[in-house]
This record gives structure tokens, C-alpha cells and sequence, in this order.
């Protein structure tokens, strides 16, 4: 079946005794075993639960891989994913990163000794010059967040394989609707399923995907030894969410390239950076290994005066953290996601001052237009007057 079914299908055919076409929720956390020696598959809930079962296998499926991993959140999939490392482990990590993982990297994990440099991960040169017989593993997100640097999976992985390093691709931004990277040589794909697989702003989540038996295991082991699970409640709003991704992500796609190209020609604005946009660097790329594109983009103003007011006009759009949801979301990176990461490199890689991250939703093109065209005005008068 084509992926837009699968997704719809998701939990539909799994209950037989009642055939419900919603998966239920199972409520538990111990199950009782027939007898001595004998498991109906379920034990205790941190290891496996039904509900949870059926969202991991779903997340499996649809990303080409052998194994899936429901977390509490996209932080604790990181960390669970982390725990493979040891202490004098080396991590070659993508430069334009989400803070929070960069905060996870340099303020956690160093404390036990695992270290990482920050490259783009188009390099290759770059990154064969940073390797050393202590790397373990490659980190990639793509498209970036918030400057949507795009990277050539299937390139990276094949360096990665042929230098004995596992690739980790962070595919939270496209989802396995838009971009599988297990198909392009990935071993592990990570997403926060907080943002687009959820998709309502009303689920904390992350997932792990991963390929190939031994390292699926291991996988599991971690899962299971940390235990920073996704409850039964929470596994079921992320399947149903699931369920209209295909939707919502063409929608996404269609409103973000409306918005972004009307940005484009504004007077108050410098750049904006959406890999739809033909001169975004790496657009060829991504249309290659891609089959869309995001909802999210950034764009930065020529002058910083602009951001303030522009985020306290806004109507429509709500000025909030996050992304992916249906609703339009509008973010300051510098002082907000991107803020534990040391302001020299954040103006390095180019997340300073005059930088906006903004999470297109689904409501009408035009009105969100509309509300941009007004904020914007708004704050040009403001300047002008000041």
C-alpha cells in the first residue's frame, strides 16, 4: 500500500477480539502470565505494552527499518540512543543544531567523557580530517534546524560505513512521509514526534527507529534499561495523529512555500531560508532524496528593531516554542531554542539577532499572509515613529 494508507491504517486491523478500528488503550503496567514458564508477549510495561507495541511497529514500518522505539520525548530518544556510547566515545554532529541537542552533547554526556565536533556534514574532507580511531558515529539533522542546511544522506552514510561509524539521522522535520534515510543507508533515525507525527501541539514524544537485528537489540536493551518509555495514553494520541500526516503534510508543504516566497519579496526582510526555494543551497539535494519539504523555515529581518514588535503583533500566528503543529507557530532561536548554544557559534552558523524560525500550520494561506503582512507593517511604523 502506498504510505498515505499506511498511515491512515495505522492500529486499524490490530484488536482482534472486538475488531475496534482504534486501537485501545491499555491501561497497565503488569500482566498475567497463563502459567509458569509462559508470557502472553507482555510482562511489564516498561518493556513492552500493547498500546506502545503497535505505535513502534507502525514507526518501523513506515521508515524501512526492523525495529521501533516509543521514548517519553524527543529528548529521551536522544539519550536512550546516547547510551550506546562510552566514555572517550567521539560524535561527528551536524553544525547548525537544535539547541536542546547541543545542550544534551556538551553539558551531559561530556560529564562522562563522550566528546563531539560540529561539522557540515557535507564535508566530507571536513569530517574524514575530524575522525579518529575513537569515533563512533555520525549525527545528522536535515534539513537543519533553523537554517534548513540540507545534507546528503546517502554520501554521508556511505563515508560512515566504509570508516566502520554508524549514521543517526534526526528526521523529525519530514517525517518518513517525505524522507526515509534508512533507504538511503541510515542505521539509526531519531524523531521528536512532539512535532509533526503528533501534530496538534498536545503530545510529548519521541521514537527511535532502527536497522538491523543486533543493533535493534541493543536498542532494546537501552529502551528498556533507562526506561524513559511512552506511556499507553500518549502512544495512542500519537497514532492517532499519525493517522493524517500524509494530509497535514501536504498542507504544511503548500502553506510554507506560499508564505515563504511572499517573505521573499518584502522590504523588511534579508533572506529566508526554505529548502523549496530554488536558490536554497542544497535544494538540488534535497529534491533528490526527498519527496517534499517542511512546513518550518526561517527568515531573518535587516534590522533587529523589527523582531520585537513583529512578535508582539502577530494574531494568528502565536509566538511559542515548538513546531509541526496545526497550528502557526512563530520562534526567536537566539534567545529561545537555540539559547544554551554559546552566542559566538550560534553567529557563527548564522542564528543571531534578526533570525525568526517560524512553524507554518495548516489554516489558510492567505490569512496567515495576512497576519504576517499586518505584524510587519505594525512594526514599521513603530521604527519609523521611534
Amino acid at each position: 500500500m502506498k504510505i498515505e494508507s499506511r498511515l491512515a491504517q495505522i492500529g486499524s486491523q490490530n484488536e482482534p477480539v472486538t475488531g475496534a478500528v482504534s486501537f485501545p488503550i491499555y491501561q497497565a503496567t503488569a500482566f498475567r502470565h497463563p502459567k509458569l514458564g509462559e508470557s502472553t508477549g507482555f510482562d511489564y510495561a516498561r518493556t513492552k505494552s500493547p498500546t506502545r507495541k503497535v505505535l513502534e511497529d507502525a514507526a518501523a514500518e513506515l521508515e524501512s527499518g526492523d525495529a521501533g522505539f516509543a521514548c517519553s520525548t524527543g529528548m529521551a530518544a536522544l539519550q536512550t540512543i546516547f547510551a550506546m556510547f562510552k566514555s572517550g566515545d567521539h560524535l561527528i554532529v551536524s553544525l547548525d543544531l537544535y539547541g536542546g541537542t547541543y545542550r544534551l552533547i556538551e553539558r551531559i554526556l561530556s560529564k562522562f567523557g563522550i566528546t563531539a565536533s560540529y561539522v557540515d556534514t557535507n564535508d566530507i574532507d571536513a569530517m574524514s580530517q575530524l575522525c579518529t580511531p575513537s569515533t563512533r558515529a555520525v549525527l545528522i539533522e536535515t534539513p537543519t534546524n533553523p537554517l534548513m542546511m540540507i545534507t546528503d544522506i546517502e554520501r554521508v552514510c556511505a563515508w560512515a560505513k566504509a570508516k566502520g561509524l554508524l549514521t543517526i539521522v534526526d528526521n523529525t522535520l519530514l517525517t518518513p512521509y517525505f524522507q526515509r534515510p534508512i533507504e538511503l543507508g541510515a542505521d539509526i533515525v531519531i524523531h521528536s514526534a512532539t512535532k509533526y507525527l503528533g501534530g496538534h501541539n498536545d503530545v510529548l514524544a519521541g521514537l527511535i527507529v532502527t536497522k538491523g537485528k543486533e543493533l535493534s537489540e541493543e536498542m532494546a536493551f537501552y529502551h528498556n534499561s533507562l526506561g524513559a518509555v511512552l506511556g499507553a495514553q500518549d502512544s495512542w494520541l500519537l497514532m492517532r495523529g499519525m493517522k493524517t500526516l500524509a494530509l497535514r503534510m501536504e498542507r504544511h508543504q503548500h502553506n510554507a512555500t506560499a508564505v515563504a516566497n511572499w517573505l521573499l519579496s518584502h522590504e523588511a526582510v534579508e533572506a529566508v531560508y526554505y529548502p523549496a526555494l530554488v536558490d536554497h543551497p542544497g535544494h538540488d539535494v534535497q529534491s533528490r532524496q526527498s519527496s517534499g519539504n517542511t512546513g518550518i523555515f526561517s527568515f531573518r529581518v535587516k534590522d533587529a528593531r523589527y523582531v520585537e514588535p513583529i512578535l508582539r503583533h502577530i494574531k494568528l500566528i502565536a509566538f511559542a516554542e515548538s513546531l509541526g503543529g496545526v497550528e502557526s507557530l512563530m520562534t526567536y532561536p537566539a534567545v529561545q531554542t537555540h539559547a544554551d548554544i554559546p552566542e559566538d557559534i550560534r553567529r557563527q552558523i548564522g542564528v543571531d539577532d534578526r533570525l525568526l524560525r517560524f512553524s507554518v500550520g495548516i489554516e489558510h494561506a492567505d490569512d496567515i499572509i495576512a497576519d504576517l503582512q499586518q505584524a510587519l507593517e505594525a512594526a514599521k511604523r513603530e521604527i519609523n515613529e521611534a
